[in-house]
């Protein structure tokens, strides 16, 4: 029976420690810091909303506002734009991605599990944000630096946990960090092609088990989840 990883914190690693809000220079020092913790996640929410329905030209503070239930001038105790808020939106996506995926990791007992496990998780969180894929593929043109933020943070995890994997033999010995990224592309595609666009709540379980056995086999993992190749020296350098 395998045993449970020492590396394995979920699918990404250990989650984000708990967001605090940032105050700005605009903000005032108040005493009910709780409300403006609300007010700030609520202005998030009605953006991640707004953005993913009107794209981000379209969309204006002013829908931001009234999707969040707030007065305009609110707005500018949190965010100084538009612009501002969606690169805030896409860093709270991405926190709330991967922390969806390590939960749903978190009790794997092997590397290929903790894959699996991490995928289901992201397809979850996908159907409850169908907005996700929107807003980075705007990120792309909007602000490239926070669409590459979004995708380089996913692939620190993978990578450090897939040098890990391997350095144990659960992994075929190569480059995680290529590894990673092939992994992300084919949870990426997966997500939009059965999720995205079949609007779906979940990944048929049959394009579920098929995608299992494409990641076992980029793992060169058999079903207990160990390697089929002996563990080789891995460049900690790459």
């Amino acid at each position: 029976m395998a045993t449970k990883h020492r590396g394995h914190s979920g699918a990404l690693g250990p989650p984000d420690p708990p967001e605090r809000t940032p105050r700005s220079e605009r903000e005032p020092l108040r005493a009910d810091e709780s409300k403006g913790a609300r007010t700030r996640r609520k202005l998030l929410e009605a953006a991640e909303q707004v953005l993913g329905t009107f794209g981000y030209h379209e969309a204006s503070i002013v829908k931001i506002t009234e999707a969040a239930g707030v007065a305009q001038g609110t707005f500018y105790l949190y965010f100084s734009s538009k612009k501002e808020i969606f690169d805030e939106v896409v860093a709270d996506l991405n926190r709330k991605v991967r922390h969806a995926m390590t939960e749903a990791a978190k009790d794997a007992t092997t590397r290929l599990e903790a894959e699996l496990m991490g995928f289901a998780g992201f397809f979850r969180f996908t159907a409850e944000h169908p907005s996700l894929y929107s807003i980075i593929r705007q990120a792309e043109f909007v602000s490239p630096a926070a669409m590459r933020s979004h995708y380089e943070k996913v692939s620190e995890g993978y990578t450090r946990l897939l040098r890990e994997a391997m350095a144990t033999g659960e992994v075929t010995p190569g480059d995680p960090m290529i590894l990673g990224w092939s992994l992300m592309a084919v949870g990426e595609a997966i997500g939009m092609r059965w999720v995205v666009w079949d609007e779906a709540k979940s990944v048929p379980d049959d394009v579920f088990d098929e995608m299992s056995n494409i990641i076992a086999r980029m793992l060169g993992a058999t079903s207990n989840g160990r390697s089929t190749s002996p563990a080789e020296p891995v460049d900690d350098t790459k």
